[in-house]
Order: structure tokens, then sequence, then C-alpha cells
């Protein structure tokens, strides 16, 4: 991909209302995406110094504060896109019981009720949590990330329930 490119997607991001506010800590888009989908946007064929300057933009251009962050509905009963910033507020819960780790598809049951489903591949087997405190935080692009207490690891996550 062209620098050309590289810019029209930064600026497409940024049009059509996907950012960042700046009160919200930034992740890179490499971080924020599944790997098919970074791979079909043509991030993947930036070289590192490309995708380090995109990065850099969307940083600093990101969304105003209070913009919208995503419009849109539900896809499978399941809402993925938001409306406002109201509807992507941090969770603070426990899951419910032990913990060893993720296995690619491995899905968290929640104290609250919320069933949140692994969003990305790797795996870890090496926890052994008994009932862990987790932090889940809107990212970029719609995305959510599962800090989980006891291990100081995350990992990026939809919720299906």
């Amino acid at each position: 991909m062209n620098r050309f490119r590289a810019f029209a997607l930064a600026v497409a991001l940024s049009a059509t209302g996907i950012g960042m506010a700046q009160a919200v800590e930034f992740s890179t888009l490499e971080e924020r995406m599944s790997g098919a989908d970074f791979k079909q946007a043509g991030l993947d064929r930036l070289s590192p110094e490309q995708l380090k300057s995109l990065n850099d933009w969307l940083r600093i251009h990101g969304l105003a504060p209070g913009a919208p962050v995503a419009v849109g509905g539900t896809r499978n009963g399941v809402v993925e896109y938001y409306p406002d910033d109201k509807a992507r507020q941090p969770i603070e819960a426990h899951i419910d019981g032990p913990v060893d780790g993720w296995l690619g598809k491995t899905t968290f049951k929640l104290d609250n009720g919320q069933v949140w489903q692994q969003a990305e591949s790797g795996m870890r087997t090496d926890l052994g949590l008994n009932s862990p405190a987790v932090r889940i935080k809107p990212m970029l692009l719609g995305s959510w990330l599962m800090y989980v207490d006891g291990c100081g690891c995350s990992l990026r996550v939809k919720r299906i329930k």
C-alpha cells in the first residue's frame, strides 16, 4: 500500500467517526483489529514506518470529545455498533469460576450475567486463577479489551450475551 492509500485510509477512518477521544487510552490498529480485518484492509502491506505513521496520525487526529463512536445496530442479536459513548462504558466484574487461560474462542461468563468471547487468535494456558476481577474497556473500531487481574494480561473480546 502506498503512502497515499495509507493516508486515505486514515482520513476515511476519521471522517466516518472512527477514532478516539483524547481522554481514552490509545491502542494501535494492529492491537484492535483481528488479523483477518487487518489484512483485508491492506494494512499488512504497510512498512513498519508507514504503519507507525498511520497510528501516530490516528492518535493525534482522533475524534473530538463528545463525537459519536460509531453508528449501526445489531448483528446476530448482539450489539456491535454503538450510537454514543454512553453505550460503551468500561465494565468491571469478575469471571464466574476458575480461569486457566484461553484457546481461541474461549467464552467468559461474568458475575453480572454478561458473556464475552475471545475475539482474537492466540492462547494462554498457565493462569490458574479463581474468579479473577476483569475490566473490559471500549477500544478503537468498536472492539473491547479485557484486562484480567492476577496475570497482568489482556485480550480482545466481544460480547455475546
